[in-house]
């Protein structure tokens, strides 16, 4: 028997009717998307963006070698961004959960100034007004920590989320075997939390990682840094930043896809042990 899902609750299927709108509306948006990509190339070609001048370096392994290069210090800067940011985002979730207020209201004003700031600005702090402090910091953590920064009060709500998410019979129950608020949290509610939120927090990895495209400001050698070196030698933006636009577009494609993965496991998990 085939099972109902929300769709087929909320949504009717189409009829033969709408099967056959629905085909010859995709047939002209695919049309349309073809004399679009054909106008854009032949406006291309036009004016010489084309020519092999402009692509003949890719042939080279030295090009490849650069791109990768900073494509390992772009990954570098948001996986360790991402790390300080969970860190960071725990600490301020335990504080929105504390049972005493000046706590609560001191890890809400944080959280909602992180999320509120731009990581741009952020990023614009440690770059001109840090240095003048006397803390000498290098261009990847002037990178790092605003990325970090600027993640952690999504990352906190995430996991506040997760939180109150698991079923408070759960809860209670511990409680009654004797366990105490500390025991209660780690063992039973958090582990749970990072189950339910696991997709949001990849899903956060992707919004750092293109935050770390800032990093030219802090002349920091990542991936954009090292396509404007290649367009300043080869004179070639739109095939430089052709090339980096699709390195991204994969990179975030694979961490969405592994999202989905994960969130579909999570819940065959939760069904699994519903019906046990």
């Amino acid at each position: 028997m085939k099972k109902t899902g929300i769709r087929d609750i909320l949504y009717e299927p189409p009829g033969p009717k709408a099967r056959r709108r629905i085909r010859v509306v995709t047939a002209l948006a695919l049309i349309l998307l073809a004399g679009l990509l054909w106008l854009i190339i032949r406006q291309f070609s036009l004016t010489g963006q084309l020519d092999a001048r402009y692509w003949s370096f890719f042939g080279r392994a030295t090009t490849w070698r650069f791109l990768g290069e900073g494509l390992l210090s772009t990954v570098e800067a948001a996986l360790t961004g991402a790390l300080i940011a969970f860190a960071a985002g725990f600490i301020l979730m335990r504080g929105r959960l504390n049972r005493y207020a000046p706590v609560r209201f001191l890890s809400m004003a944080i959280i909602e100034f992180t999320r509120g700031v731009p990581t741009l600005l952020f990023i614009y702090f440690f770059f001109l007004v840090v240095p003048q402090m006397g803390l000498g910091l290098s261009a990847f953590w002037k990178i790092t920590l605003p990325c970090a920064i600027s993640a952690c009060g999504v990352v906190a709500e995430a996991l506040r989320s997760g939180v109150n998410a698991v079923p408070k019979g759960q809860r209670e129950a511990a409680l009654s075997l004797g366990y105490g608020e500390i025991r209660l949290f780690y063992q039973i509610l958090f582990p749970q939390a990072i189950r339910f939120v696991i997709p949001s927090l990849i899903s956060e990895l992707v919004i750092v990682l293109k935050d770390t495209t800032f990093a030219s400001v802090v002349s920091y050698a990542d991936l954009m840094q090292n396509a404007k070196v290649l367009i300043s030698n080869y004179d070639a933006m739109l095939s430089v930043y052709l090339v980096v636009a699709v390195i991204y577009i994969l990179i975030n494609f694979l961490l969405n896809q592994l999202s989905e993965y994960l969130a579909q496991r999570t819940k065959r998990s939760a069904a699994e042990g519903r019906q046990a």
